[in-house]
């Protein structure tokens, strides 16, 4: 007599992968056709937090599930989902007698649905992907095809079958599930800077905007030459691709980067206003030191404003750098030299010959001086309005919903 054993081993860098994910507030999904227990005894040796033990774990969470869910009148979302609770391992026996709400509602507790066939896969994750979760699907197999194809993001290893390959959105060059996290990472990185371009771009044209159109009421000439708004801007997109090399705020790594519409707007809208304000001041500022001076003074407060404009959008770029902290805020980096590079800019370039062919002169000191103290009361109107923001909006970048990623095994 003998007795042969047979265990499939997780790969080396399984467990690791699995705990930097959760440190991500990535949710792991394991979709299996492998019994209950075969399924438990890997995610436990992984480290997936399932119960286990002498007549429970496995077979005692896929059986209370089962038995709930097969007497009559438990298809009631409330009495199903109460039964399930994080550790159970779900047979796809019961996933037939759950309409698609109620799989959502166990699929969101639950870790391992054994027995599943690719039908079962694919409705999993689809039930996922309606409750507002973005999911990405890890499989190589034939039988993995329908998931890959419902997920938001479909992935597959090199040695996947061809078939898989070619339904993926993202193919593994290697078979280390790292990759995923430095993926999620990377995206994280992009979205969370991008998010602070949008919000610092817009908030700073709508404020140009509002106070180009208030001095062309006010003024008898433009406020701004063609030219010069050309300048201006290239600067200013100049100086903003440094975000590309920004590193966002760790919260920005912890959670996926969610713009709400309606955040967003009044973000723009509130640091506009503000933007607008400082404009409409350096209006005043102008008319002040302007007033008794020789020379051309259409050709100067072009000269004025220009100036202004670049050195309040320096600001911004500095300040309105949301969700970090203190010590965040002054490791820009990047950021902060192009930042200075942009103040430059406009403080010289009205003084250089470049100046009078765009049309602008140079300026009284008595102007840097008074500018000086608007700007100082912007930056500092800038740093309370950003801690109110921040205090309304706590958890801004926490609060996305994490990346649910089912995991289908062969």
């Amino acid at each position: 007599m003998g007795l042969v054993a047979l265990r499939d081993v997780p790969a080396p860098s399984a467990a690791e992968a699995l705990g930097v994910l959760a440190r991500r507030g990535v949710t792991v999904k394991v979709l299996t056709g492998d019994h209950p227990g075969t399924a438990a005894r890997a995610c436990a040796d992984l480290g997936l937090g399932l119960r286990t033990g002498t007549g429970t774990g496995a077979g005692s969470g896929a059986d209370t599930l089962a038995g709930s869910g097969s007497k009559p009148g438990a298809g009631s979302g409330a009495d199903t989902g109460a039964t399930i609770e994080y550790g159970d391992v779900v047979t796809a026996e019961l996933v037939d007698t759950l309409s698609d709400a109620e799989l959502a509602r166990v699929a969101d507790r639950a870790t391992v649905f054994a027995r599943c066939t690719p039908e079962h896969k694919a409705r999993i994750v689809s039930a996922l992907r309606a409750a507002g979760r973005t999911t990405g699907f890890l499989g190589d197999g034939v039988n993995d095809l329908p998931a890959l194809h419902a997920a938001d993001v479909g992935i597959c290893p090199r040695n996947a079958v061809d078939v898989a390959r070619e339904a993926a959105d993202v193919v593994l060059a290697e078979k280390d599930l790292t990759a995923i996290d430095r993926a999620v990472l990377a995206g994280r990185h992009s979205s969370g800077n991008i998010a602070t371009y949008l919000r610092i771009t817009l908030s700073s044209n709508l404020g140009n905007v509002i106070a180009m159109l208030t001095a062309g009421l006010m003024l008898p000439f433009l406020p701004m030459l063609p030219a010069q708004v050309l300048v201006q801007n290239l600067c200013f997109d100049a100086a903003q691709l440094a975000f590309a090399f920004d590193r966002p705020a760790a919260s920005a790594l912890r959670r996926p980067a969610v713009l709400s519409s309606r955040d967003f707007l009044r973000f723009i809208t509130g640091f506009g206003l503000l933007n607008a304000a400082a404009d409409l001041a350096t209006f005043g500022v102008l008319a002040l030191a302007l007033h008794n001076a020789a020379g051309d003074g259409e050709a100067a407060f072009h000269a004025g404003w220009f100036t202004e404009n670049l050195l309040t959008q320096a600001l911004v770029m500095v300040l309105l750098r949301t969700g970090r902290s203190a010590a965040e805020r002054r490791a820009g980096g990047p950021l902060r030299a192009a930042a200075a590079g942009l103040a430059v800019v406009g403080v010289l370039l009205p003084l250089t010959p470049v100046g009078p062919l765009l049309g602008m002169s140079a300026l009284p000191p008595l102007y840097y001086l008074l500018l000086g103290s608007v700007l100082g009361l912007y930056a500092v109107a800038l740093t309370a309005a950003r801690r109110r923001y921040e205090r309304r909006h706590p958890a801004e970048d926490e609060s996305a919903r994490g990346l649910e990623k089912a995991h289908g095994e062969r």
